[in-house]
């Protein structure tokens, strides 16, 4: 095993060292382009595209269908295993509550051994509620027909990221990922409200201990910094703290029962699940911001103020980019940026119409095939592909891969969320531990087929020399991955190798 291993790290030494060519014309089978389409857009083509029409998209009907229906059910195997969750059969306050009430409960025991096993025992519900999430992220990037939403879902989650273990998040994660996935395609305007709302961004970015005479400005740099205009594009520091004053009050209550206001108040109070909006909280002043004048006048003013950011063209050029960046790669071409900017600010901030924007640019059809993959791409391209349709029965190993290249679901602590950067995953140590997982993958089942307390897998193999790689995914590959597929001396060997090769790793 140590000497087949040692072959395949050396066979693929030489094969990085020979960059991934350009996509070449092909006339049979399936055309060169659409699998390119479906590598950028999708998360990666199916091992069974080549026997179901319309599976490998191109830019016409299937694009259209993307970007104009909502959300699309799984298939029967994957929503099962979603409908057996916890945080869909359970709204998020009331797992909140009671996720909450269980460590109250276990602080209060006075005998230490007992102490410690309820904390345990809320440490390990958290968890499970968290890893649902994670379970049900995985299973829609693998097999949802929708699979654009689930790019840009990924994309606005970790635009708008929040770190799952500070706090009690991993009980409200789930629900922070399902606000995004539903508007992931809708107005820019709608889901900047929607993660304001929404007590895990709350929570993660401390505005809900943001109050009159304690001021908290976290929420509010990030707001401009990283979810809105960007650095350095002409907002300043006091626009920061004008912000800060405008949010406050803005926060989370558990209590089932409004807090006792000022008569005066009261009709300013603003409840919605465990959101609230506290008039008690709230700095009344005026506020000048983006050289606006906001009169103090409770959440209103945070309506006001999200439509100026939202209306900003610093605005429409941070998420233009930003988008322009996951798709296209490092640097992408300022024309496309520009043409994509303008669909923002003619839309009033339509996602579907900036997507589309940037797909009809002539520089994107130029990209594809050049983007090299970040982890996640890597990771469910390659189950993807290994396994098409065929449902997976456990997540965790792509947990684990993912948590080994350093990319976890809900992991990055800090806000700016995981850098899109290729040079961020593209190292020594990167690439060692990809080849490792090809080599899983491209072995047998990996553990993907192993049900939740079981032993054993079921029986699986990845057939990837199948119909789709000889149809037209076999002639984008360079010479140099074609002779050390020739070379291989099994079929796992020949897996893994396909999987590590330049090729597969870029999209």
């Amino acid at each position: 095993m140590m000497r087949v291993q040692l072959r395949i790290r050396t066979v693929l030494v030489a094969l990085f060292a020979v960059s991934a060519p350009p996509l070449q014309a092909q006339t049979t089978g399936i055309p060169v382009k659409n699998l390119a389409w479906a590598d950028r857009l999708t998360w990666g083509v199916e091992g069974s595209a080549a026997s179901r029409a319309g599976t490998v998209p191109d830019a016409g009907r299937w694009l259209d269908a993307q970007l104009r229906d909502g959300p699309e059910a799984l298939p029967p195997d994957a929503q099962r295993q979603v409908d057996a969750m916890r945080i869909v059969r359970e709204p998020m306050a009331q797992l909140v509550v009671e996720e909450d009430s269980a460590i109250r409960a276990a602080n209060a025991l006075t005998d230490p051994d007992q102490r410690k096993a309820a904390r345990d025992a809320y440490q390990k519900d958290m968890n499970v509620l968290a890893d649902e999430a994670r379970t049900r992220s995985i299973l829609r990037a693998l097999y949802a027909p929708d699979q654009l939403r689930e790019q840009m879902t990924w994309f606005w989650f970790n635009h708008f990221n929040v770190h799952a273990p500070k706090r009690d998040i991993r009980a409200m994660v789930g629900d922070y990922e399902d606000t995004i996935h539903a508007r992931a395609l809708g107005k820019f305007r709608d889901l900047l409200e929607a993660t304001l709302r929404h007590p895990a961004m709350l929570r993660y970015l401390d505005n809900d201990q943001n109050a009159a005479g304690h001021i908290n400005e976290n929420y509010a740099r990030e707001i401009m910094e990283l979810h809105t205009m960007g650095v350095g594009s002409g907002y300043s520091q006091q626009d920061v703290q004008e912000l800060a004053r405008i949010l406050t009050g803005v926060g989370v209550d558990l209590k089932p029962d409004p807090p006792k206001l000022k008569p005066q108040w009261q009709p300013l109070y603003v409840r919605a699940g465990l959101f609230e909006f506290n008039p008690a909280r709230h700095d009344f002043g005026d506020k000048h911001f983006l050289g606006h004048d906001i009169k103090g006048r409770g959440f209103a003013e945070v309506a006001e103020a999200l439509d100026l950011i939202a209306s900003s063209p610093a605005t429409a050029h941070h998420v233009s980019l930003q988008i322009a960046t996951y798709f296209m790669g490092d640097a992408p071409p300022a024309d496309v940026v520009a043409r994509m900017e303008q669909a923002f600010r003619h839309s009033d901030g339509d996602i579907a119409r900036v997507l589309r924007a940037m797909i009809g640019a002539p520089g994107f059809r130029a990209s594809l095939g050049t983007v090299f993959k970040d982890p996640a791409h890597y990771a469910i391209s390659a189950v993807r592909y290994a396994y098409g349709d065929r449902v997976i029965l456990n997540t965790q190993p792509i947990v684990g891969w993912l948590n080994r290249m350093g990319e976890g679901l809900y992991n990055h602590e800090t806000p700016d969320g995981y850098d899109m950067r290729s040079d961020a995953w593209s190292g020594p140590g990167q690439m060692a531990t990809r080849f490792d997982i090809a080599r899983q993958i491209g072995g047998g089942s990996a553990g993907l087929f192993r049900p939740p307390g079981a032993t054993a897998d079921q029986p699986a193999f990845p057939q990837l020399q199948n119909a789709l790689y000889f149809g037209g995914l076999g002639t984008t590959l360079g010479q140099p991955t074609r002779d050390a597929l020739a070379k291989a001396t099994s079929p796992q060997e020949w897996n893994a190798l396909f999987l590590s090769s330049p090729e597969f790793m870029h999209r």
